[in-house]
């Protein structure tokens, strides 16, 4: 049963009710009938402006929107030279990098549809998602990612050829992407005309893309997202008006997850080049060099920033720590009358300038002194770390999607936006909850369904197109909608006390810079338990300030100043939460939860059912203590 009632007010579009719908109410209209189309429409439009800066040997290197066309053009006909048909799969299995863009736009221009794959993807899953999807051509970054298809290639009868972008093709079964490109060369000799016709017959019904959900439980699904959803999600947020041609995006998001992917629609749609370099660890090396002016990110990603930022801080100590303390204050305040849409009085207008030349602009600088906001999606983010940000001057700005809604349906806007919400919906998107409190939304960016799975996508999507998100929230009377867990996180206590640990997780990250994750237990338990996954690179710094830097990874987490460490963060965040949510003991995992290891997925969500039943001894142990601290550990 639904609550009609609670629908929020003004969300089907073209009704007239809240000003960032009403502002612009043809904004979806005479859309491209294609990403392919929208992208020879932006090459023909914007030839010699700026469409990627990507890293190379010898520095940044720039390349041209008709560049991009040119080769992309080539790699198109060269799909096609190999067979490739009108929606075919390719599989494209690369870490983020210009590459992957340019063959992506390369698969759509051939009226194909890419399946995306993450490098990290182990080879059983690489094998099962490839012919799962069938597709004909893979496309892999390097060595690695074809050996992981060689070890299986026996299961993969449907794949005729294998492209390598870093390395040497074999002559036969595996060819280079420039030899694909010769191929392409040779074929618009012959017919000139052979992409742009493949493109004129492209509709917005036709598949784009495959994208494979993260898998934190059971197989993983095949989302089936046609180019109309991409073009909807875009078109979108250019609706929205908070990006224009003069905008620089950083990406390093994983472009094998749709919130990366997506990013890579939006400049179609707008035409604002992107810096493109999938290496995390050069995030805030390239945020000073390139200086953009946005970027989109992963809550772990502002939870690392603000905690190392904090900790140099406290590690200076004296003047300069009270100093910040005092100018992170200030920023706090004003904030705080930002959100409720007043202005400071004059005497806080100048402290906060003084405070701004002291300590707000050297961290803005940091990030390269341009950015007018970041975008935080994924999973929840500490309401604490977003006013922090918002006080230091760079707005976060969360959102909200999922891969069955191409990426994204809610986001806070610059001027109008609520922390502890993911904001206002999408123009066309609707959005209702289920007396359960699950989350139903409609909207053109919703997916056809699932590869192959029909009842899978009948449970997920009605016969109205109300996607069933498996998300529990709320909606504020004004339309902003507020994320409370995952629908099978939820659990109850066997005092009957629902917990949400997604919630209890993002505030424990908050408080704690040395935790990176925090897995929360209690299901039919008269009280809650939980582990903790450190953060390597923080407790390692922490390690060689306290003599123990010789200490192994898995000795530093048995360790009793580790673990009285963080029974203070634990005592700290039971103070924010209720009775039944508090938790009464804790054990720290002795290794580093990581993608590689199978327990986060690849856009950083800790894989919960996994954790828990690798951990079920851990956790049973827990409950065998006799009395356990009300303060944690």
């Amino acid at each position: 049963m639904l609550n009609e009632e609670r629908h929020a007010p003004g969300l089907v579009l073209g009704k007239k009710t809240t000003t960032h719908d009403a502002d612009h109410p043809h904004a979806l209209d005479g859309r491209a009938p294609s990403v392919a189309r929208l992208f020879l429409d932006r090459v023909a439009a914007s030839p010699r402006a700026e469409a990627f800066r990507h890293p190379t040997a010898h520095g940044w290197t720039s390349v041209t929107w008709q560049q991009v066309g040119d080769r992309a053009r080539r790699v198109a006909a060269g799909l096609m030279a190999l067979g490739v048909d009108p929606e075919d799969r390719v599989a494209l299995a690369s870490s983020t990098r210009y590459e992957w863009a340019l063959v992506d736009f390369a698969v759509l221009c051939a009226g194909a549809a890419t399946t995306t794959l993450y490098p990290t993807t182990n080879a059983r899953d690489v094998s099962f998602i490839v012919a799962d999807s069938s597709s004909r051509i893979v496309v892999a970054e390097n060595q690695i990612q074809v050996d992981k298809l060689l070890a299986h290639r026996a299961e993969l009868p449907e794949v005729t050829k294998v492209v390598i972008v870093d390395g040497h093709g074999d002559g036969d079964f595996v060819i280079t992407l420039d030899e694909l490109e010769a191929l392409g060369e040779r074929l618009l000799l012959a017919s000139p005309g052979a992409v742009e016709a493949r493109v004129a017959d492209i509709r917005p019904d036709h598949l784009a893309s495959i994208i494979y959900t993260s898998g934190t439980t059971g197989r993983p699904k095949g989302v089936l997202l046609p180019h109309s959803a991409w073009l909807y999600t875009a078109a979108a947020i250019d609706a929205l008006g908070i990006l224009g041609a003069d905008d620089l995006n950083y990406l390093w998001l994983p472009l094998a997850h749709a919130f990366g992917k997506v990013m890579l629609a939006l400049p179609l749609m707008i035409g604002f080049p992107t810096v493109i370099d999938g290496r995390v660890d050069k995030i805030v090396d390239n945020l000073a060099d390139v200086h953009p002016t946005f970027m989109a990110a992963a809550p772990r990603v502002f939870e690392k920033a603000y905690a190392r930022i904090q900790g140099t801080v406290a590690e200076q100590g004296g003047v300069k720590e009270r100093i910040f303390n005092w100018a992170i204050r200030l920023g706090v305040r004003a904030s705080q009358l930002r959100e409720a849409g007043t202005t400071p009085s004059r005497l806080l207008a100048l402290q906060l300038e003084l405070a701004d030349k002291l300590v707000f602009s050297t961290i803005r600088e940091r990030f390269g002194g341009r950015l007018r906001f970041f975008v935080s999606a994924a999973a929840p983010l500490s309401q604490d770390i977003a006013r922090w940000f918002d006080a230091i001057g760079i707005i976060v700005l969360e959102g909200y999607g999922l891969t069955e809604t191409a990426a994204a349906s809610f986001i806070n806007r610059p001027n109008e936006y609520r922390f502890g919400t993911v904001g206002l919906p999408f123009p066309g998107t609707e959005v209702k909850i289920a007396d359960d409190g699950e989350i139903l939304l409609r909207s053109a960016g919703v997916m056809t369904g699932y590869h192959d799975l029909p009842q899978a996508t009948a449970e997920t999507l009605d016969s109205d197109g109300w996607l069933y998100t498996g998300d529990i929230g709320n909606l504020d009377d004004d339309g902003f909608l507020r994320i409370t867990d995952r629908k099978k996180d939820l659990f109850k206590t066997s005092q009957g006390k629902y917990v949400a640990p997604s919630a209890i997780a993002a505030a424990f990250t908050a408080v704690c810079p040395y935790a990176s994750q925090l897995i929360v237990y209690g299901e039919g338990r008269p009280y809650c338990v939980a582990l903790v996954g450190l953060d390597g690179e923080a407790i390692t710094d922490w390690a060689a300030k306290h003599d123990l830097a010789q200490l192994s990874f898995a000795e530093l987490a048995h360790h009793a100043a580790t673990h009285e460490l963080i029974d203070g963060y634990i005592g700290e965040l039971n103070e924010q939460l209720n009775r039944w949510e508090q938790l009464k003991a804790f054990a720290i995992l002795d290794w580093e939860l990581s993608v590689a290891s199978g327990d986060l997925t690849p856009s950083m969500k800790a894989k919960r059912a996994v954790i828990v039943k690798e951990f079920a001894p851990v956790i049973a142990h827990l409950y065998e203590r006799a009395t356990p601290s009300p303060g944690g550990g």
